[in-house]
Parts: structure tokens; C-alpha cells; sequence
């Protein structure tokens, strides 16, 4: 396992198999940059979960943007207008649109067939389109998978369960167990969505001085490192994650005191000297995306900010020890909280130790004493225990690992020590 202090983010991300890799900063196109999720995989994807599937289920209908952007490709924001994704044991794909979304969909979505239904609620209800559709392929004869029983309310959609006249069995349990075993390429996008937020993150931390606001610090070092990101992927690189655009790094306001509130939001506040920062940084690499935070403080840290700094990051290198194949997530928080409690940690502890992520920011399963999933090669995981003082800071580490036949491999590399992470005043 790479040693997790180690780093080469001060500099445009290299790819150690390029021999013509872009010098630091200069934005160039590097050779072997990973293109994005092909035709044959998702359709792969589709016919893989048939397979853990019982055979009376004909066909599924997923309605969850994320399955459907994992079968299909196809990025959109939920409204009101139905959208789904509907696989068929057959072999074909299916995306259910409104007429608005036709053209989109059919430029951009990776599917056999696009429906589209005129708007909603419209004359006829599109459930009652889609149920249709499901008649004339066939898939009325046995069982209907689904996510949910119907397009869930969003944006005031009033909801039309499918169940009200077909067999339906609910299977977002099989479809989150598939898309948490990442494949090779999807391991590949990940990791070059870590080399990015590294170098977001780097331009970040060397703008950021006391002074200075969030978005002066954090908005020209995304720009920059967005920029550089594009020019790497090549021609017909675009937004392919819905959470965020490019290679982003950011404070989400925790900085100061509301460094001990874990989901900030960004605030008019300015860099002090003596502030504790809680950083957030990734990049969207075709649709797939790494955690990297680190706390950081401006200055010289106190006694109690370095005590609480050490605790944190002896608890991240437990995780670490403890993040093996065939260990369950709930072992891995328990052994963190252990320590949490032999040090009087526990009126600071928030949250779980972590969680699955890729195509979303946060995907199943999760590193929580109430998670017994079994971990196995191939998962890729968050592992950010944090500490919250309140009226000091927040303290929280978090990298981006991928679960390996041996142990772990860190995806993210970026300084955990603090001396790496003190700001200059």
C-alpha cells in the first residue's frame, strides 16, 4: 500500500505509465487518459443483474437517476416529469422520457430505445404509458423489478403506483451490491478523479491566506484545475456527474469554529489566524468521482488543536489497518469507535467511518456498525472518521480506497501530516 503521507499533488497529475505525461501545470494533453464507461459494459451491467435476479423477473424499471445514468448514461435533474430506465431480460434498454428530454436522450443516453410520453400529468398519466410499453415487450407475463413502486414524488409529482395493476418486487438492494464492485475502468476513472482533486485541492491550499473568503481561494483554484482537467481528458470531454462539474475544491464554510459542524455551508466568513479548515476536493471524470478532505489550520496550531489532529488521524490509520476483504463494514467502525471510546472521544464523535462512492458521492455500503455487508475487491470506499469540538474545529481526514485481494490501495494522494497542512500566516 502506498504510504498515505506520500504526494505529488503539488503538481499537474502524471500517470506513472505515460511517458509523455504534461509538464506541472502546463495543461497539456497527457497520453492514456481514460475515456468514459462503453456501450458493452452497461449493457453488461444489465445483463449481470438479471443474473442475481430470480428468473420470474421479466424486466426492471428503475427510476433513481443514478441507476439510470449506470445502465444508460443518461445525465438529467429529477422534476416533476417522469424518468426511467427500463431493462428487459431480452437484452434490451429502454429510457422513459418526457417529449422535452426526447432529443436530449437520444443524443446522449446510451440505450436500444428511447419512449417518450407528451408531459405530466398530461391526458393519459405516463405510468399508464409505461405500463403499456411493459405489456407490449412481454414483461407483464412475469414479475416487474423496481426501485420504487412508481416515480417518486419529486418537485410535486403526485405518485401512480405501478403495483396497482402488475406483480412488482422491489430490488434496489441487487442493484446497489452491483454497482458497489467497481470494474477495472470504472477503478480507472476513480483514481484519475483522485490525481484531480489533488491537484484542485493543492491550488486551494496555496491560495488560501488569512484574509482572503472561500470563493477567493477556492473559485481560481477549480477554474485552474478544471481547465487543466479538460485539456487532459481530450476532445468531448463534459459534465457527466450530476453533484459537481469539473475538478472542484472547496470549504463548504467549515472554516473557524464551523469547522465543527460537518455539513456546512459556504459563509461569508474570512481566513483567521488560528482557524481550523475542514477542505473538501474531487473531480468528475466521466461521470465518476474521489473524496479527498483534509483539516488544515492557519498558523502555528495549539496544543488542543494538535491533540484533537492526532487523534483523527490515528483513527483514519486504524480504519485503514482494519479495511481488508472479508471483514464486514460494521467491524470497521467498531474498532474506530473502540478508540473513540478508550480516549474520551466520544462526546466529538459525529458520524460513520465511511462509506461507498463512485458514480454518487455517497453509494452503499457504508463503514457503520449497522452495516453488515461483507467487504469484498473491487469496492471503493470513503474512509473519513472525524472529531467536532465545538468553539475549536472540526478534524477530519478523508481518502478514497479501493478494496484489493491484500488489503487496500489508496486512491488519493495528498500530506496527512500536520506540519504539511499548518497555513503560513
Amino acid at each position: 500500500m502506498p504510504s498515505p503521507s506520500s504526494s505529488s499533488s503539488d503538481a499537474t497529475p502524471t500517470r506513472a505509465s505515460s511517458t509523455d505525461a504534461p509538464a506541472a501545470g502546463s495543461g497539456a494533453p497527457a497520453s492514456g487518459a481514460p475515456g468514459p464507461i462503453t456501450s458493452a459494459e452497461r449493457a453488461e451491467r444489465a445483463r449481470a443483474l438479471f443474473g442475481d435476479l430470480a428468473d420470474d423477473v421479466r424486466a426492471v424499471v428503475l427510476f433513481d437517476d443514478q441507476y439510470v445514468q449506470y445502465y444508460t448514461g443518461f445525465v438529467f435533474a429529477p422534476t416533476e416529469r417522469p424518468i426511467g430506465a427500463v431493462l428487459l431480460r431480452e437484452g434490451e434498454r429502454l429510457l422513459f422520457v418526457p417529449r422535452l428530454e426526447l432529443e436530449h436522450a437520444e443524443a446522449a443516453a446510451d440505450a436500444d430505445r428511447v419512449v417518450a410520453y407528451p408531459e405530466y400529468p398530461g391526458e393519459r398519466h405516463p405510468m399508464e404509458i409505461l405500463e403499456a410499453e411493459l405489456r407490449t415487450a412481454g414483461a407483464t407475463r412475469g414479475v416487474i423489478g423496481v426501485d420504487h413502486d412508481g416515480y417518486p414524488p419529486v418537485m410535486g409529482y403526485r405518485p401512480w403506483p405501478l403495483s396497482r395493476r402488475l406483480a412488482i418486487r422491489h430490488v434496489s438492494e441487487t442493484v446497489d451490491a452491483r454497482m458497489a464492485l467497481k470494474s477495472e475502468h470504472e477503478i480507472a476513472l476513480i483514481r484519475e478523479s483522485a490525481r484531480w482533486a489533488a491537484r484542485a485541492h493543492r491550488l486551494m491550499q496555496d491560495a488560501t491566506r488569512v484574509g482572503l473568503s472561500e470563493p477567493e481561494a477556492a473559485g481560481p483554484a477549480s477554474r485552474t484545475a478544471t481547465d487543466e482537467l479538460a485539456a487532459a481528458m481530450g476532445p468531448g470531454y463534459r459534465q457527466r456527474n450530476r453533484w459537481i462539474s469539473g475538478a472542484l475544491a472547496l470549504y463548504r464554510g467549515q472554516i473557524g469554529p464551523a469547522s465543527a459542524f460537518p455539513h456546512a455551508l459556504a459563509d461569508d466568513v474570512r481566513f483567521a489566524e488560528g482557524d481550523v479548515l475542514v477542505t473538501g476536493a474531487s473531480a468528475d471524470v466521466w461521470g465518476y468521482m474521489s473524496e479527498l478532505e483534509r483539516s488544515m489550520v492557519v498558523g502555528a496550531a495549539s496544543a488542543e488543536q494538535v491533540r484533537f489532529f492526532d487523534h483523527m488521524v490515528a483513527l483514519q490509520d486504524l480504519a485503514f489497518e482494519t479495511i481488508r476483504a472479508g471483514v464486514r463494514c460494521a467491524r470497521v467502525d467498531e474498532a474506530v469507535q473502540a478508540y473513540v471510546d478508550r480516549h474520551d472521544l466520544r462526546p466529538h464523535w459525529r458520524h460513520h467511518v465511511g462509506h461507498s462512492l463512485g458514480q454518487r458521492i455517497h453509494e452503499s455500503p457504508f463503514l457503520d456498525v449497522g452495516d453488515a455487508t461483507e467487504l469484498r475487491p473491487g469496492m471503493v470506499l470513503s474512509v473519513e472518521p472525524g472529531l467536532y469540538v465545538p468553539g475549536l474545529g472540526g478534524f477530519r481526514h478523508s481518502d478514497t480506497v479501493l478494496v484489493t485481494e491484500d488489503g487496500l490501495e489508496m486512491l488519493t494522494d495528498y500530506p496527512r501530516d500536520l506540519a504539511s497542512l499548518t497555513l503560513p500566516v
